[in-house]
């Protein structure tokens, strides 16, 4: 019998049982890690560093989730706050700093052959925070827009807008 992300949480805080708690984790980790090595720029060391401490904070606050919206959608706003964190000690580009009217940050890439093809990856990293969050959170790991906005703490038309920017700006990267 398989128990629901909701009766692992219940044991959690009825018994502090930390073999629900793992199972939380085995069934996250592999969605936040990849979310946070794509937010990080492909920097692996930095995502594990950065999943580790959402785990912690989850297994710190899970009181606090209030089953409002998915598991889940809880995890990758924990994920994303990790994000900025560290992007501001990193004195990074935070998103908040991004959405409060910063130029958007354009990387340029060196054309030694124009005709050579972006991967994805590495077309994801050229795109700001704001637009490979959303796209990242929307289309690699399911989130509708909604669920995006209250990821990113963030209205739902920003969502759409980054999200329509951030494939733009990949479609013409791709196509070279």
């Amino acid at each position: 019998m398989s128990f629901t992300d909701a009766d692992l949480i219940a044991r959690v805080l009825a018994h502090e049982d930390h073999n629900a708690f793992g199972e939380l984790v085995r069934r996250n980790q592999s969605p936040v890690r990849a979310f946070l090595t794509r937010m990080t720029r492909g920097d692996a060391h930095l995502a594990d560093d950065l999943a580790q401490e959402t785990f912690l904070k989850a297994w710190q606050k899970l009181q606090t989730f209030r089953g409002g919206a998915k598991f889940s959608t809880w995890l990758f706003g924990i994920a994303v706050n990790e994000f900025r964190g560290a992007a501001r000690k990193r004195k990074e580009l935070s998103l908040e700093e991004m959405t409060a009217g910063s130029a958007e940050p354009e990387t340029s890439v060196a054309a030694t052959d124009s005709a050579m093809r972006l991967d994805l990856t590495t077309a994801l990293k050229r795109l700001n925070s704001e637009e490979r969050a959303a796209i990242v959170l929307c289309c690699q790991n399911g989130l509708s827009h909604d669920e995006a906005a209250q990821v990113l703490d963030c209205p739902l038309g920003t969502v759409k807008t980054n999200i329509l920017r951030g494939r733009e700006k990949l479609k013409r990267w791709l196509s070279l």
